[in-house]
Parts: structure tokens; C-alpha cells; sequence
């Protein structure tokens, strides 16, 4: 039984591993890596700050792409298994099919204590510093903090938008600021240039060749027009200075600051403490869903044999956004107070589980 544990074993943690690293490239890829690198290179930002986001994301990535890496793992094993015939000739041996799976089950538990121990301790701790990371890098260089083409709103009362971005080097600039009660004051510059004075919170946008809407004297609710060579427009960083030190959001923090933040609301007569049970339930359901997959993974695995490999893919995606799609959902239910969150964040982990038990068992049948 040593021998047949150790092979079943072996045949599992090399895809795993190889699905790990994998998906954890792709995962970086679509955070931003490309956006990571456009800070080093064309906005001057620190490349150890910008490495320090990276590992700090790692964390959160990873509560995602251990119970994927599961299910792709636990096809590839019983796909190869099953294709080999080695299913076959075990079970002609007297080998039941809960005794071929039962060291993934206990290895899985243990990979899913891990899932729970990263989701409670560590991505909610590393996805609070992510997020003060971001700012900071806002707060020390601004003009990584500005985007080109979109309208920003960090600074309080100013919308600016931004043609182009080189560097503190602004080109096409016009801020809006609306004024209750009065029209919108717009500020037009064809270029500027961002000076920041972290020590005073303000950043010094000084705009070069443009024109302002200034209060009439004589009527302040109206605006004429002033043309400008120079105009210095001083932003104020209050709104990312804030952002650093906000309290922590649902996602920063463990079960027991969750708990310990629903009592001291409940205690205060304060309702809505949904989003709070819904993060715990979260954690602890993301936390099962590698179990949950290798119940669906082992009959997937074994059919891909007896159909199409292709067909069996599809399934096992199919599957995969369903899960997905049912805990998004399921929280969002939650959240509003439709229902239990433990109902809600777990049933999709019933639902799968329950497609993997019923395909078990139909196998070892046969």
C-alpha cells in the first residue's frame, strides 16, 4: 500500500507544481506586470517598492491558484492513470477506488489547512499592505498615481484629465472643478509639470500656456476667462494621505478582527454587519474548494479516457466557471442579506462536491 501511495503521489505533485508556477505567472501577468514594469522604466518609480508590491500579491494570488492547480493536477494524474490502464488492473487487484484516492483526499485536507492558514493570516495582512504600498507610491511620485486618457478624481474638488504623461512632464491638460450652485470651473494648459512637496501634502501642478474660468468680482457666481503663461495649481494629497491610513477593509482582515469588528458593531446597535459574516465565509470556502475540486477532478480524470479529451476539458472548465460563478454570487446574496452567508458562500462547494460524489460513486459501481 506504501508503494501504491507513493506512486499515486508522485503522479500528483509534479502537474501540481507545474500548474502552480504556471497559473502564478499568468495570475502576475494579468495583475499588472506589464503596468509594473511601465513604472520602473517610464515613471521613475523605485524598482524595490514596485518588486515589494509583487511579493506582497503573491499571497492573495496564490488562495486562487492552489485549489485550481488541484482540479489540474487531479485530471492529469487519473487522466494518465485511467489512459495507462493501471485503474484497470488495480482494481482487478482488489484495489477499491477509495483506496486509490484516500492519500490525495488526506493530502488535499492538508494543502486546504494551508489555503485556510494563507487566506486568514497572511493575504489579508499582505492585501493591506498592497494596498498602502500603492499609495504611498502615489504620495512619493504623483504622476505614477496619473494615468493618461482617463479622468482622475484623487484630488479633492479637481477632475483632471491628461493627454499624455512623460515622466512629472504633462502635455494636454484640463481640470474641472465643480462648484455647487455655480458652473463648473475648467483650467485648459497645452502642458505642465508636477512638483511634489510631500512634507506639505500638496503636489504643485504648474500648468504652462492655457487659459482659467476665475470668479467675476463683481458677480461670483459667474466666471470670465483669464489667459495664462504660468499658473501654479496646487493639489491637495489629504485624499491619498487618507486612503494610506483608512481602516482596514473586509479583505485586510483575519476572522478574528472580522468577529471582533461585527461584535463591536452589534454592541453599538449598528446593522448591515453582512459584508463582514460574508468575508469569514468567504475565506473558509475558498479554503475547502481544493477538496471539493479533487472530488470532481478523480471522475473527470478517469472519463477522459473513455470520451474525448477535449469534451473532458471543456467539462472540467464548465465546472470550474460554475464554481466561481456560484460563490461570486452566493456573496453577493450574502452581502444583502437574502440569506445565510454560511449557505450562501458554501453552496457551491455543496453543489460540486455533491457532482463528485455522485460520479464516485457510479464508478466504483462499475
Amino acid at each position: 500500500m506504501k508503494l501504491l501511495r507513493d506512486h499515486v503521489l508522485r503522479e500528483f505533485f509534479g502537474p501540481f507544481f507545474s500548474s502552480l508556477f504556471l497559473l502564478l505567472f499568468l495570475f502576475l501577468l494579468g495583475r499588472g506586470l506589464f503596468q509594473m514594469a511601465d513604472l520602473v522604466f517610464n515613471k521613475n518609480v523605485d524598482i524595490f517598492l514596485v518588486f515589494r508590491i509583487l511579493i506582497v500579491s503573491l499571497p492573495f494570488m496564490l488562495i486562487f491558484i492552489i485549489p485550481i492547480s488541484v482540479l489540474a493536477a487531479t485530471l492529469v494524474t487519473f487522466g494518465k492513470l485511467s489512459h495507462d490502464n493501471e485503474i484497470t488492473a488495480l482494481r482487478a487487484g482488489g484495489v477499491s477506488l477509495r483506496r486509490l484516492v484516500a492519500p490525495l483526499v488526506l493530502t488535499v485536507t492538508l494543502l486546504c489547512l494551508v489555503s485556510f492558514i494563507l487566506s486568514d493570516k497572511i493575504a489579508s495582512v499582505s492585501h493591506y499592505a498592497y494596498r498602502r504600498l500603492l499609495t504611498q507610491i502615489g504620495i512619493e511620485n504623483p504622476s505614477a498615481a496619473l494615468d493618461e486618457g482617463v479622468f482622475i478624481k484623487k484630488f479633492k474638488n479637481f477632475i483632471i484629465f491628461i493627454y499624455e504623461i512623460n515622466g512629472n512632464k504633462l502635455k494636454g491638460i484640463r481640470i474641472y472643478q465643480p462648484q455647487e450652485g455655480k458652473p463648473v470651473r475648467t483650467i485648459i494648459a497645452s502642458k505642465g509639470e508636477l512638483l511634489s512637496i510631500p512634507e506639505k501634502n500638496v503636489i504643485k501642478l504648474k500648468l504652462i500656456h492655457g487659459t482659467s474660468d476665475e470668479p467675476d468680482p463683481k458677480d461670483p457666481s459667474k466666471l470670465y476667462k483669464l489667459n495664462f503663461k504660468t499658473y501654479d495649481l496646487p493639489l491637495n494629497l489629504a485624499g491619498l494621505k487618507e486612503a494610506a491610513e483608512l481602516e482596514k477593509k473586509p479583505k485586510d482582515m483575519s476572522i478574528k478582527e472580522l468577529r471582533g469588528e461585527i461584535a463591536r458593531l452589534t454592541a453599538s446597535g449598528i446593522q448591515g454587519t453582512q459584508t463582514l459574516s460574508a468575508e469569514i465565509h468567504n475565506k473558509i470556502a475558498l479554503s475547502l474548494s481544493g477538496l471539493v475540486f479533487l472530488l470532481v477532478g478523480v471522475p473527470l480524470g478517469i472519463m477522459v479516457r473513455r470520451g474525448d479529451r477535449s469534451v473532458s476539458l471543456g467539462i472540467s472548465l464548465a465546472l470550474m466557471t460554475l464554481y466561481w460563478v456560484l460563490l461570486i454570487g452566493g456573496k453577493a446574496v450574502a452581502q444583502k442579506g437574502l440569506a445565510p452567508p454560511f449557505l450562501c458562500l458554501q453552496f457551491s462547494n455543496f453543489v460540486l462536491a455533491g457532482f463528485g460524489l455522485f460520479f464516485l460513486r457510479k464508478l466504483a459501481q462499475h
